[in-house]
This record gives structure tokens, C-alpha cells and sequence, in this order.
């Protein structure tokens, strides 16, 4: 699919991977509607994305936990923008603690945003892509949700979810022709990283494997013309997941030594 004039939707769309991928879905000539709920942000997301595509642009607030916030968003891109094509699930959030340290509310919320209120938007945007017979849903999972670590307890369940919740759905709107591709980066040189390790500490343990956004995002848009299944990034970690599948008593011993880094 070329995505000239085409309709791409990115949630979470303010900054870190959600906006380079606004960026380079406009360089190919996309309509991009970015959503986030920092309205400051976005505007300027939206304003680049012009400059980029030569085309209109769109900023909506979007608070994907407030079932009221969806509704008005879905209503402002039918009447302003018109049918989407592409759909890109990249709200969310993580916090690196210990499950048993972890505020109850916390946990709550992590899932409202990654998982209950995704499904519920999801859901919407499916029916519309049903009736239209064509489109493409992006969820941006994690290789948390296939590899789980120490102080990801929460973060990583929410993650697994969006990947089971994910290849149900490829299964059940493969026949009506949309496609949906799940994205299971490793750490990615983000804002992400300033509440989920506020310490900074992470990230520089990590080092090689660090993703940089932009360089992620043109692998995303790519798929979005040709679609894929998956998307696991770095390619070592994609790796490291099958084996800790095949392998999983290793696995375990690997993401408890070499991989935990939090």
C-alpha cells in the first residue's frame, strides 16, 4: 500500500518513537493525525508533519485510559479526516520496580493505558476498518512481553497481553482484509526511560543495544506499506526470545543474570 493521501493515526504521538514515525509516514505523503495527551507537544508534531508531507495534518488530545477522551477522538477524525488506514498503537508507559514495592494504583493504571484502553480504541478503529474492508493495525508491544526481567513484573504482563491480544486479532481480521503487525523493541533512546528508570542507570548499562527512534520508526513505516507479522528489534533480542521459548530454564538463568540490568 502506497501511503500517498493515506490516513495514519499514531497514538502517543508527542514524542519519542510515536513522533518519528509521524515524521516518516509524512514523508511518504501521509495524511498523520497524531494523538497524545500533551496537546503542547503535539501541535508541534503536527505543524512538522506538514512541512514534511506537504499536506494537512491533525492534533487531537487523546487520554487512551478515559473512555470518554476515545469516543471524542473517534469522532473528531470521522468528522475532520475521514477513514483510517493505518493505525498505530503507541501509547504507553513503564515503570522499573520491584512487583512487591509497586503501588497497587500503579499497576491499575499501567494496564488501563497499555492494555484495557488500546483494546478499547483498537476495537472502534477495527469495526471502521471492518466496513471499509481494508486496513492496518500496528500495536507497539515490547520484547518484554516475550523476554521478562526483574522489576518488569507490571510492565511485562502488559506486554504479553498486547501480544496475545495482537495474534488473536491478525487471525480474526486476516479475512476481512486487515492486516496487524506487532513491534517488540528493546530499549529505545526515549523520554520512556525518564520514569521508568529515573536513575538514568539503565540505559548506559545497556549501551549496544539501545535503539535509536528514528531509525525504529522507518522500519515501522516500511511495514506499513509491506506488512509484516513482527518486528523485533535489535535483532538480538529477537534472537534471545526465541531461544528463551525453545530453551526456557536457560532463558530464565539469562533474563535473571545477563539481561537484568534494572
Amino acid at each position: 500500500m502506497n501511503l500517498e493521501n493515506k490516513v495514519v493515526v499514531v497514538t502517543g504521538g508527542s514524542a519519542g518513537l510515536g513522533e518519528q514515525i509521524c515524521y516518516e509516514a509524512a514523508k511518504r505523503g501521509a495524511i498523520v493525525v497524531t494523538c497524545a495527551r500533551r496537546t503542547n507537544l503535539i501541535g508541534k508534531v503536527k505543524e512538522q508533519c506538514m512541512e514534511l508531507s506537504g499536506k494537512e495534518a491533525y492534533a487531537f488530545q487523546l487520554d487512551v485510559a478515559n473512555p470518554e477522551s476515545v469516543e471524542r477522538l473517534l469522532e473528531k477524525i470521522s468528522e475532520k479526516v475521514g477513514k483510517i488506514d493505518v493505525f498505530v498503537n503507541n501509547a504507553g508507559y513503564g515503570i522499573f520496580q520491584e512487583f512487591t514495592e509497586m503501588d497497587p494504583a500503579v499497576i491499575r493504571n499501567m494496564f488501563e493505558v497499555n492494555v484495557l484502553g488500546m483494546m478499547v480504541l483498537t476495537q472502534q478503529v477495527a469495526i471502521q476498518m471492518a466496513e471499509q474492508k481494508h486496513g492496518h493495525i500496528i500495536n507497539v508491544a515490547s520484547i518484554a512481553g516475550k523476554i521478562a526481567t526483574p522489576k518488569t513484573a507490571v510492565y511485562s504482563a502488559t506486554k504479553f497481553a498486547v501480544l496475545g491480544f495482537s495474534n488473536a486479532l491478525r487471525l480474526e481480521l486476516k479475512p476481512l482484509g486487515i492486516n496487524v503487525t506487532t513491534v517488540n523493541p528493546g530499549p529505545i533512546e526515549t523520554a520512556f526511560f525518564d520514569q521508568a528508570d529515573p536513575s538514568g542507570s539503565y540505559l548506559s548499562s545497556v549501551g549496544s543495544l539501545v535503539l535509536e527512534p528514528n531509525k525504529l520508526a522507518q522500519t515501522i513505516v516500511k511495514a506499513m506499506i509491506h506488512p509484516k507479522r513482527e518486528i523485533n528489534r535489535p535483532h538480538i533480542l529477537g534472537a534471545a526470545a526465541k531461544l528463551y521459548t525453545l530453551f526456557p530454564a536457560i532463558g530464565d538463568y539469562m533474563a535473571g543474570t545477563m539481561f537484568n540490568k534494572k
